[in-house]
């Protein structure tokens, strides 16, 4: 049968004393956390060690003996430390010694209560105790059939992991502390602290006092029921400013909870939420001190209204095409001049609007850029918004074209059902069969004529100004794609993956340090960071959606009938 000795790489200079550390019956493993060294009374390691026990929650015992013979002259030490078995009485009793400065050490193992003692192989594995310490060992994210046995695995190195992390608090006793125990662990050298981290640690506690009433208050006056009148309401329920602004509000309350994280997910979880609202605001002061400098606002004011004639020209001329015989084409005139007109119309009130609003837009803009002390995510909406108020007409043409398409794809469908001696029962959503008299099959007839010959002049409108849409709804999407990339993206995490690689772990793996007949096998554990992908996988954090996720079956689908694409709604709501 193995053992597993897991010792610590800080204890391999330590004077002479004896082990302590936890016992691992399920996998015959020894997990040393310190060395006591001389002098020290029996009774009051026990006491010592009892006490940690309480805090901890972890059976921390005595293991054994610790043997340097490059600081012990006496050879009778050696002698003592066998003896010591029998004050501390734990089976198997564990000597390791090391001889000078040879690289190989002995180990051996006494049973002295029991009657047929077996010899036991012997693998002595270092491993880095800071490290193990401050690292958290992440379960595998494969379903691969080999998981169970990953699971398994994961799990015998969980209980190393949890025994020193766990163990934090003997940590924090020193060697050069005065207490009637000495000990060597991987703080030997002093315990670590800052004063300025312990005074931001002070200097924070009124901070997000404040902070939270702050919230609070903005928090009561959205949930007042100001906002639940109609234009407040519709307005906050569909601009994506106002989504990505109540996104924000949640993750300040977050950070800002007097409530300790339970978990190493819920602190790494308030801690990517932090890292990331801090570059969101970094990012946004960029983008608002290069809008302000040398009078950007008042030159992409000069731009804008050029830029909204030109888009209105096009369409005008676009709609000239479509009057007359686009691509040689042979529309219904009458049909044909009609929607051009009313589309006509439609451009002639919004340049009017445009121009009406031109004395205000330079001011509009010079607000609006002050935004982007909020965070580049709510610029990049508000743009989103703007986008979406000068493309209304083209918003307007779209609905208009669809629903005058679906309204005839619909009508020839059921006067097709008509001729095959069919209708749709609206009671239980099913296609029946009826029979029809002569008068019935005329006018079905006469309807379906007309409606079949001017489909094509009403599909015609429809393609172009969908494909408009569709161009402006791209535009949109990439702006949130880019939203939903810094809202979601785990920053704290992937900066911790690459500064600190081992505060992440996915498993550990196992070099040969040297190996020789008659001596224990020494092996140094080295902990696997996750991959950058299971960094982001795992620590991604939610975002929302201002636009339902359809398929692409589903989208094909809809543009065929004519329905509705990308409308302002909730991704939860029903669509039209």
């Amino acid at each position: 049968m193995v053992l597993k000795v897991f010792f610590p790489s800080c204890c391999a200079s330590a004077e002479s004393g004896i082990l302590i550390g936890r016992w691992i019956s399920e996998q015959n493993s020894a997990v040393i956390l310190a060395v006591v060294h001389f002098p020290f009374i029996p009774v009051q390691v026990k006491q010592y060690l009892s006490e940690v026990q309480q805090v901890t929650k972890v059976s921390i015992s005595v293991l054994g003996s610790w043997s340097n013979s490059k600081h012990d002259k006496e050879e009778s030490l050696n002698e003592f430390l066998e003896d010591l078995g029998t004050i501390f009485s734990h089976e198997p009793w564990i000597q390791i010694s090391k001889e000078g400065n040879s690289k190989f050490w002995s180990c051996s193992t006494l049973q002295k209560h029991s009657n047929d003692p077996k010899e036991e192989e012997i693998f002595l594995i270092y491993y880095d105790q800071r490290k193990v310490m401050l690292s958290h060992l992440h379960p595998p994210l494969e379903t691969a059939s080999s998981t169970e046995h990953r699971a398994e695995d994961a799990s015998k190195l969980s209980a190393i992991f949890d025994t020193v992390a766990k163990s934090k608090i003997l940590f924090m006793t020193d060697r050069y502390d005065d207490g009637p125990v000495k000990l060597t662990h991987w703080q030997s050298d002093g315990v670590e602290a800052s004063i300025i981290v312990e005074l931001l640690k002070q200097t924070s506690v009124p901070a997000c006092m404040l902070l939270t009433f702050l919230l609070s208050l903005v928090s009561g006056v959205c949930r007042s029921r100001v906002l639940k009148f109609w234009p407040l309401s519709f307005l906050w329920s569909n601009l994506s400013t106002c989504e990505q602004l109540g996104h924000r509000l949640q993750h300040l309350q977050v950070i800002s909870s007097n409530r300790k994280a339970q978990n190493q997910s819920q602190l790494m979880r308030k801690a990517n939420i932090f890292v990331s609202l801090l570059i969101d605001v970094a990012l946004g002061m960029l983008l608002m001190s290069w809008l302000y400098r040398k009078n950007r606002i008042g030159h992409l004011a000069d731009t804008l209204i050029p830029v909204a004639d030109h888009v209105a020209e096009e369409l005008q001329d676009l709609l000239q095409w479509l009057m007359g015989a686009p691509a040689g084409l042979k529309m219904n005139r009458a049909l044909d001049q009609v929607l051009g007109r009313f589309f006509l119309y439609h451009i002639h009130l919004w340049i009017s609007y445009i121009h009406l609003m031109s004395p205000f837009i330079e001011m509009i803009l010079w607000y609006v850029g002050l935004s982007a002390c909020l965070g580049l995510t709510m610029a990049l909406c508000i743009l989103s918004d703007i986008i979406a108020l000068l493309t209304f007409h083209i918003y307007c043409f779209y609905v208009y074209g669809a629903r005058l398409y679906c309204l005839k794809i619909y009508g020839l469908s059921s006067l097709w059902r008509l001729f095959r001696g069919k209708k749709w029962n609206v009671l239980r959503q099913r296609v029946d069969s009826c029979s029809y008299d002569l008068d019935q099959l005329f006018i079905g007839t006469l309807l379906f004529t007309i409606l079949l010959f001017l489909l094509p002049t009403t599909a015609l409108y429809y393609l172009v100004f969908t494909l408009l849409r569709l161009l402006v709804v791209i535009v949109q999407g990439l702006i949130h794609l880019l939203v939903d990339l810094i809202d979601s993206l785990p920053l704290y995490s992937i900066l911790l993956r690459l500064c600190r690689s081992y505060r992440l772990a996915a498993g550990v793996k196992f070099r040969v340090l040297e190996q020789q007949d008659g001596k224990p096998l020494r092996l140094l554990m080295q902990i696997n960071p996750l991959s950058y992908g299971s960094v982001v996988q795992t620590y991604r954090l939610p975002t929302y959606s201002c636009y339902p996720k359809d398929s692409w079956t589903s989208l094909c689908k809809k543009l065929f009938l004519g329905e509705l694409i990308y409308p302002w709604k909730h991704k939860g709501e029903k669509q039209d």
